[in-house]
């Protein structure tokens, strides 16, 4: 299953360059249509190099891709931008064009457990979310905003799709961490995923029902091991989600660095 989060980009990719900082990936195709256009990004040395200050020119990139239909679904949220290499914050930039441009993105994974009872939430993801579209998923998850620590982001995210406190859970562990790369086709052919995710496993009470409350869930489903083993055997579980479920179960390994 691992080795299904390590998949190369469908397209040839040039680096994204900013400053001293490696942040991204353009694919060929795209990065040709974006050099002829008037923008602050110049190819030399075998890679795209983002002209100061960081901030305007992804702003810019941004403001081109939607426009010119190269974004995912719009949100007018930002998330940080990496050094590939430190992970240290570089810039930030709307989630929507961080596939087209091979950024890496930090989510969050909940899943969740019932008390004294062999059975797991999952859900169904809406049928217009950008990724995996009707697919089932772990409780809870998404993207860590600009600032945000992860641990955060999986009690906002546990709200938001699941209608459950923090409070709520009887038991909040964290599982440890993977990193997902990917090809995605939710703003077009030129998406590449670079995803850290950081997985979490809660222990909720006997009787509790998720309720989704931002519009992205279709259902919620209690399901035993054997369910979510046949999910995964008919490609009907994210990917995310199944290593999520590896690792909160201990039979999968976390990432070490």
């Amino acid at each position: 299953m691992q080795a299904l989060t390590r998949r190369e980009p469908a397209l040839p990719r040039v680096p994204l360059i900013a400053g001293p900082h490696a942040i991204g990936s353009i694919a060929r195709p795209l990065l040709a249509e974006l050099l002829a256009a008037p923008l602050p990004l110049a190819e030399h040395g075998g890679a795209a190099h983002l002209q100061a200050p960081w901030d305007e020119a992804l702003d810019t990139l941004a403001d081109w891709l939607r426009a010119n239909g190269h974004a995912g679904r719009w949100r007018d949220e930002r998330i940080a931008v990496p050094d590939n290499c430190t992970g240290q914050r570089v810039s930030r930039v709307e989630r929507g064009v961080s596939r087209n441009l091979g950024i890496t993105t930090c989510a969050v994974q909940v899943h969740a457990a019932v008390q004294g009872q062999p059975l797991w939430w999952l859900q169904q993801r809406a049928l217009d979310k950008a990724t995996d579209p009707g697919r089932w998923d772990s409780l809870a998850g998404g993207l860590v905003a600009d600032g945000e620590h992860p641990a955060q982001a999986a009690v906002r995210e546990a709200w938001e799709e699941a209608g459950v406190r923090v409070e709520q859970a009887l038991d909040v562990r964290a599982c440890g961490r993977y990193t997902v790369r990917r090809p995605v086709d939710d703003s077009g052919s030129h998406g590449y995923m670079v995803e850290v995710v950081h997985t979490y496993a809660w222990l909720l009470p006997p009787g509790l029902q998720p309720d989704n409350r931002d519009g992205e869930v279709m259902a919620f489903a209690a399901h035993d091991t054997q369910a979510i083993d046949d999910r995964v055997a008919h490609g009907e579980l994210t990917l995310e989600a199944a290593v999520a479920i590896a690792l909160s179960a201990g039979v999968a390994q976390a990432d070490t660095a």
